[in-house]
């Protein structure tokens, strides 16, 4: 199981940080995306530090299984709230969103599995 969390502890890591990177530069699919579902321009920069701390946290969690666990929680809560948000205003494209919810709540049982 271990090895399962690194792979997929080194993919989340990877994506997030792509994601990071379009949200500080302001790719216009992300930007778009999060002005559609109405997420204040100000907010970007912390967006994309949270998922840059939860790449982070998810490679830190090969070597101390604490923070693996709570960079997963923390992406599962960020994820959930990127679904609430679409929901809300009744933007229900929403399955990319879900998976990137589903993903770090595996790699939190994949992680406290073989902590």
């Amino acid at each position: 199981m271990f090895v399962g969390y690194v792979v997929l502890a080194a993919l989340l890591a990877l994506a997030m940080t792509g994601s990071a990177v379009a949200t500080f530069t302001r790719n216009p699919a992300v930007v778009g995306s999060m002005e559609k579902v109405g997420v204040p321009d100000g907010w970007l920069p912390w967006l994309g530090t949270a998922k840059i701390a939860g790449a982070l946290g998810l490679l830190a969690g090969l070597v101390v299984p604490a923070l693996g666990v709570a960079a997963a929680v923390g992406l599962v809560l960020y994820f959930i709230g990127a679904v609430i948000t679409h929901l809300r205003v009744k933007d229900y494209a929403v399955a990319p969103a879900v998976v990137l919810t589903l993903l770090p709540a595996l790699a939190l049982v994949l992680r406290v599995a073989t902590a």
